[in-house]
């Protein structure tokens, strides 16, 4: 079941906190890109949380307020990877990033994990130069999607 919840729960920082752990270990610390509660507490942000029935998935929607939104946070719990969590994750960020008039989603991930390139491709996104903070670090790999109302992402 995916619901948008507060990141600041006990069950879910603790998801985050393995989030963190399982991308300092691929990437320099310079390279990783992982948004702190705090910000994930901001507006504009809403932030999803996958369960089963306790917390196993996460991401979060960024929305810039101009027709774009960035995903972030998007991180299953290894115990729970292989049941189609992610694409269920990925499915209710795009339905609501469409009802908040979002045309463009745009993600960064790294070219260690190839699992979630496939994932993002798989539901339509291609890649892209690397944009904002990620410019330059070869440890990023950009992706974007256009979203149209009234269409669905694919699996």
């Amino acid at each position: 079941m995916i619901s948008i919840e507060s990141p600041d729960q006990p069950e879910v920082r603790e998801l985050i906190r393995r989030g963190d752990e399982f991308g300092l270990a691929m990437y320099p610390a310079a390279s990783y890109y992982g948004l702190p509660l705090e910000q994930l507490l901001a507006p504009g942000v809403t932030f999803f949380v996958a369960r089963d029935p306790h917390a196993v998935g996460t991401a979060a929607l960024v929305d810039r307020g101009d027709g774009t939104a960035e995903l972030k946070r998007m991180f299953v719990a290894v115990e729970a990877r292989g049941r189609g969590i992610a694409s269920e994750l990925l499915r209710a960020v795009e339905v609501a990033a469409v009802a908040s008039e979002v045309r463009l989603l745009q993600l960064e991930t790294g070219p260690k994990q190839p699992e979630a390139i496939a994932l993002y491709e798989k539901f339509g996104y291609r890649a892209i130069e690397n944009f904002g903070p990620y410019v330059g670090d070869a440890d990023s790999y950009c992706m974007e999607k256009l979203l149209t109302p009234g269409t669905s992402s694919s699996e």
